[in-house]
């Protein structure tokens, strides 16, 4: 393989990875300023959430003593009331040290109109 091309199969496999880590970090959110997740486990003691975006991609998050945790009425619960499979709404910072740190967390189901709005690019049916 000449020098060229492997120049371009390299230039090629770094542009796809900029551009997956951008889309990741790309996810839509609702005016609220909240993410759609699901819940994959939560580590009480460390206090940590781990969280799956509906394309499949993971987030570890931390929690802190100010983070808010509500039923899909609104009312508080405790962290203990967040199982695996469970659908949230989150609101995100990022933390002291830069990782990404849960504001609230929202337990809710994703409407049509939600998933028409933050990941589909045509109008919905009525």
């Amino acid at each position: 393989m000449n020098k060229l091309m492997r120049h371009l199969i390299w230039f090629f496999a770094l542009f796809t990875a900029l551009a997956l880590a951008t889309a990741v970090r790309a996810q839509k959110k609702t005016p609220a300023g909240e993410s759609f997740f699901i819940v994959s486990s939560v580590d009480a003691p460390k206090s940590e959430i781990l969280l799956k975006q509906p394309t499949e991609v993971t987030q570890l998050m931390k929690l802190t003593s100010s983070t808010r945790y509500l039923d899909d009425t609104g009312k508080p619960i405790q962290l203990s009331g967040l199982r695996a499979g469970d659908t949230v709404w989150v609101k995100v910072a990022e933390g002291n040290s830069g990782e990404p740190t849960a504001l609230s967390i929202r337990k809710g189901p994703m409407t049509v109109a939600e998933l028409h709005s933050l990941y589909l690019d045509y109008p919905e049916v009525h």
